[in-house]
């Protein structure tokens, strides 16, 4: 008897201990085997780009509980591919390449390692587990040019490489400008790379001294050297900040701020694989979008935008947020 009751007791023990396991272990190995991933075109300690993507996957560790890492690479297409195969073998579940530059590499490697996603910053695209997410900068920078174009003569755009983002960037600018003035003068001009904040400079300084009076960099870590030319210029040129506030680089001459909460649209996007919706095509914020994207004006600088313009500005932010003006038709 002695043996049977023990075998019972056991038994129930056992089957105690089996209803425990199934009620808590899915859980822990739910939450142990998500993990996100994040590839960086550059330094995390940068102010600017990206820096917004490390602040995304934070954001996915502190809302969602995620296991995160990271790797800064330089522009070397081989590494890229190596990275997103060494996160997709450990069981990353989401994988972000910060960047329109990772989308051939996660394309080539997607194909391997269907159940986890791969997503592109900058990016239009949606194949299979690979989905483009996209901040549509084209609408804020139409706002600055229609801002250069009334308060300026002349416009320079300096951009790290000639890539669709910021392509499209700037013919916002551009598009914006032209919509005031269909003469005002813009000159453009590439560095060739994200990190050389000496060529920014120079950039800046050569438009500056053939009259542009506006200037914006557009070059991941080395727009500050865009920001320091204009400052050394002089009150008389103007910027706005863009991603992340410069206003301390170049105090006089930054008119108001471009800021993208892209790091808050990600955890959303991340949060919608996790919970197993994930999206069924690219993703793009615009300013229809206020959580992801906020433009605002300087008050406590030397030149601030007149009321009147800021109203007008108003008005067509409206528009471009309700879809009545399309902002990056080339």
């Amino acid at each position: 008897m002695k043996k049977t009751a023990f075998s019972r007791r056991s038994l129930l023990a056992s089957i105690f201990g089996l209803a425990l396991a199934g009620m808590i272990r899915p859980d822990i190995a739910h939450a142990e085997d998500f993990k996100m991933g994040l590839l960086v075109p550059g330094s995390v300690s940068e102010e600017g780009w990206n820096r917004i993507g490390y602040n995304a996957l934070k954001g996915v560790e502190d809302q969602l509980g995620a296991k995160i890492s990271y790797v800064e690479l330089q522009q070397n297409p081989a590494s890229f591919e190596k990275a997103f195969r060494d996160y997709a073998s450990q069981g990353y579940k989401v994988i972000l390449g910060h960047g329109f530059e990772f989308q051939d590499a996660a394309l080539e490697v997607a194909l391997d390692y269907p159940d986890t996603y791969f997503l592109i910053s900058s990016s239009s695209i949606h194949e299979g587990n690979v989905i483009g997410l996209n901040t549509d900068t084209s609408q804020p920078f139409y706002l600055m040019g229609v801002i250069a174009a009334k308060m300026g003569q002349k416009a320079g755009l300096v951009g790290g490489m000639e890539i669709p983002p910021i392509q499209q960037a700037f013919a916002g600018f551009k598009n914006g400008a032209k919509s005031v003035n269909p003469d005002f003068p813009i000159s453009e001009a590439y560095i060739g790379n994200f990190t050389d904040t000496t060529a920014a400079k120079e950039a800046a300084l050569s438009m500056i001294s053939q009259g542009a009076d506006f200037v914006v960099p557009n070059a991941s870590g080395a727009t500050v050297g865009g920001y320091q030319a204009i400052s050394e210029s002089g009150s008389d040129v103007r910027s706005f900040s863009i991603f992340s506030d410069f206003t301390e680089v170049a105090p006089n001459n930054i008119l108001g701020l471009y800021v993208a909460d892209y790091a808050q649209g990600v955890v959303e996007v991340v949060r919608s694989i996790h919970e197993g919706s994930p999206p069924t095509q690219n993703v793009v914020f615009g300013l229809k979008d206020p959580k992801v994207i906020s433009f605002t004006f300087r008050d406590d600088g030397p030149v601030s935008v007149p009321e009147d313009i800021r109203a007008e500005v108003k008005a067509i932010s409206d528009k471009i947020a309700a879809g009545e003006i399309k902002t990056d038709t080339q």
